[in-house]
């Protein structure tokens, strides 16, 4: 069984930055499509970006710029940079890994954006 784990979210201040990381059990991570996705309270979840297993990279159009996904496969690691924050950033953010046809969601890490 497949276990996706983030975390690295908190409390932050308008304007400073977070790396949210997610560590997938086994090692299938590698030959895996992975993004971040996050979701406020009321509304549906929203991809933020994807990286896939050439380490190609694409974000949703709203929010190129501020973030950065990479990949660290000898950790089985993939993380989300998050500079400039602002308040409307302010969610829980979901890492889901794609396999053969399957998806696997961690639990989500809070992050909190204070003005």
């Amino acid at each position: 069984q497949v276990q996706v784990v983030e975390s690295g979210g908190g409390l932050v201040q308008a304007g400073g930055s977070l790396r949210l990381s997610c560590v997938a059990s086994g090692s299938i991570l590698g030959v895996s499509v992975m993004r971040w996705y996050r979701q406020t309270a009321g509304k549906q979840r929203e991809l933020v970006a994807t990286i896939d297993s050439g380490s190609v990279s694409n974000y949703a159009d709203a929010l190129k710029g501020r973030f950065t996904i990479s990949r660290d496969n000898a950790k089985n690691t993939v993380y989300l940079q998050i500079n400039s924050l602002k308040p409307e950033d302010t969610a829980i953010y979901y890492c889901a890994l794609f396999r053969l046809g399957r998806t696997y969601w961690g639990q989500g890490t809070q992050v909190t954006v204070s003005s």
